[in-house]
This record gives structure tokens, sequence and C-alpha cells, in this order.
């Protein structure tokens, strides 16, 4: 019995002197990661909307600030445009207006802006037509979240005999444009 207890000890001394240290650095560096991501997006989403246009260095510069944490991420840009259209009996006669307009709301989303930043075209990074604009009064919003499954999720989901989400890190920001481009 005595021995029992013997390894029991061990075990425990084990797990206490190295599964923890470790589980709570893979942990932290979770958490430093997150940070990561969320001062890269907003800053990302605050430059768009005080300039009103998503350039390609503005993109790639988020791209890799957020590809510095070691992990993989899922990055989707929306872009929200309003628009005011006035209401006709008969849209073929002007004189047939009804005095009232309706709100129409369109979404861009990536498939629609990436095309626009990165085009099948010689021309430069700072090509002017190599902007996606925006006008004030529009919403801009990314959302982030990583694919791959981090250290501290992989050490958790092997010490609790669980299988975790991959998304530890979701980071959705965005806000009014501000300003447009001239």
């Amino acid at each position: 019995m005595n021995s029992i207890s013997k390894i029991f000890a061990v075990l425990i001394a084990v797990l206490l002197l190295y599964l923890y240290p470790i589980s709570a650095a893979f942990e932290q560096q979770d958490d430093i990661s997150e940070l990561v991501v969320l001062k890269a997006t907003t800053t990302f989403v605050d430059a768009v909307r005080d300039k009103g246009y998503v350039s390609p260095t503005m993109y790639n510069d988020f791209m890799e600030a957020i590809a510095a944490t070691g992990n993989t991420f899922d990055v989707q840009m929306e872009h929200g445009s309003k628009k005011y259209v006035a209401v006709y009996d008969d849209p073929t006669r002007p004189e047939t207006f009804r005095g009232s307009y309706e709100v129409h709301y369109d979404a861009f989303y990536n498939a629609q802006i990436l095309p626009i930043l990165f085009p099948n075209s010689a021309a430069k990074k700072d090509d002017p037509s190599r902007r996606y604009k925006l006008r004030v009064g529009d919403t801009f919003a990314v959302t982030v979240k990583n694919t791959n499954r981090t250290p501290g999720t992989i050490l958790f989901d092997f010490l609790n005999q669980a299988i975790s989400p991959n998304d530890k890190i979701f980071i959705p920001y965005g806000g009014m444009v501000r300003n447009e481009m001239d």
C-alpha cells in the first residue's frame, strides 16, 4: 500500500512541476495572441473608417500583424452601404413621385473587396485604382477567428480528454465610416 501512495505522489509531483506550468504558459500565449489580434484588428478597422478606403498595403500590414502570432485566421470583411431610393407609383414617370424614400442596404464582402485590392493586372500596389472606397455613413466591420488549434487548446484537450472548438480567438470589430477619400 505504501508503494501505491509513493507512485501517486510522484504522479502528482510531475503534474504540478511540469504540466501545470506548461499549460499556464500556453494559455498565456493564447491570451497574448488574442490581444495582438485585437489590437491589429482595431487599428486596421479604425484606419479604414478614418481614411474611407482599404488599400492593399493596409490589408497586407494587417494580415502580417495577425500572422505574427503563429496562428492561422479566417478574416471576413463586410462593407455596408446605405442608399435612399425615391418611391414612385410608376418609375418611368417622374410626376408619380410619392414624396417619400425607402432605405436600401447593400452589403459587400471579401468576394467583392479583395478583387479590387488585388486585381489581375500589373497596377502598382499604391495605384489609386486598387483602393476599395467607402463613403461617409457606410459601415465597415472585420471578423477574425483562428482556424488552427492553438497550443493551449491542444494541451487542455489532452489533459481533459476533450475536443474543444478551434475558434478560441474570435474578434468582431467595426463601425461607421467617418471620412471618405477625395
